[in-house]
């Protein structure tokens, strides 16, 4: 019997009406459209795609940093649109985000102890200054850090252990849901195993659940457990991990594993090279976002766009699957 889902999204939508100039007509872009996902205790569920595809977008709903303007959201059974003050504090403290930058999301003017124990004074300001004092050099040992460094400031730190300590901070509530976008991509290669392992360990001693966004598909067969693939906006494969690194069906998938290093120069490879360029979000072509750009386009995908269909495990949106 599977785990009660922490959090579940149904056709979660975001939309942009952008700045119009004089008798211009309505720019809207749909940054996000229709994306449906769960999120159980322990598992992590990765999202790829290029630059400009929703990731950080739908990184932004699912904290609640941004209200979704359509679907539902829904935290430990509590949908967000619909809860009160109280409750969406409460659900806040369920949900943290770790940055891409770790130098950029921290203060350069606040010592790292401050910046740990700001969470808690701000959350839960019935706790004393020695409690949040003790609560962060105890998360610091967890992350691998010396408690002593709590009087440093962020200048005086490497960028692994930045990261580290930005991990650090959004597990200060005991946060149940984890969203890392892009935490390792401005790390060097050497440090970059050092922090996802950390992130696995901390997986297991908390139950966490991960919404791992990042473009480098090495790292995600790494640490995911389900793939949500996203072209323009929307969903268009999603499967567990080991289907969709063996036998992907989207042709964009397909694109993308060809796309990525392999260590071994005797494995044959069979490069997909993809035409053109990523639509613009402002004017996407009718029918499949992709048919510009896909090697398999037929006269169907240059008019109806495919519905996100079951195809055994994986979800699927392409009619030449």
């Amino acid at each position: 019997m599977s785990a009660r889902p922490l959090l579940e999204a149904v056709g979660l939508a975001q939309r942009y009406v952008l700045p119009r100039r004089l008798f211009a007509p309505e720019a809207v872009v749909h940054a996000v459209a229709e994306a449906s996902f769960t999120l159980e205790p322990g598992r992590t569920l990765a999202v790829v795609g290029e630059s400009g595809c929703g990731k950080s977008t739908l990184a932004r709903m699912v904290t609640m940093i941004e209200p979704p303007s359509g679907g539902r959201l829904l935290i430990d059974g509590a949908d967000v649109a619909g809860a009160d003050a109280a409750t969406l504090k409460r659900l806040r403290g369920e949900v943290q985000i770790v940055f891409q930058d770790p130098y950029g999301s921290l203060n350069p003017r606040q010592t790292i102890g401050d910046a740990l124990a700001e969470p808690l004074a701000i959350n839960r300001p019935q706790t004393s200054r020695a409690e949040r004092r003790e609560a962060a050099a105890e998360m610091m040992r967890r992350v691998g850090l010396r408690p002593e460094y709590a009087d440093r400031y962020p200048h005086m730190f490497s960028g692994g252990q930045r990261q580290r300590i930005a991990i650090a901070r959004a597990l200060m509530l005991r946060p149940r849901i984890l969203v890392l976008d892009e935490p390792v991509s401005a790390l060097d290669l050497s440090v970059r195993a050092q922090v996802l392992n950390l992130l696995i360990a901390l997986q297991e001693e908390f139950g966490l659940a991960y919404l791992f966004i990042s473009h480098d598909l090495s790292v995600v067969r790494h640490m995911a457990d389900a793939v949500m693939v996203m072209y323009l906006g929307r969903v268009v494969e999603q499967a567990p991990r080991e289907k969709l690194f063996a036998a992907p069906l989207h042709p964009y998938t397909r694109a993308l594993l060809s796309a990525t290093p392999v260590a071994d120069p005797e494995r044959p490879r069979a490069r997909a090279r993809l035409k053109g360029e990523l639509p613009s979000p402002l004017a996407p072509p009718p029918g499949c976002a992709f048919n510009p750009r896909c090697p398999l386009a037929i006269a169907k995908c240059r008019v109806d766009r495919p519905a996100l269909e079951w195809r055994g495990e994986t979800r699927v949106a392409c009619w030449v699957a």
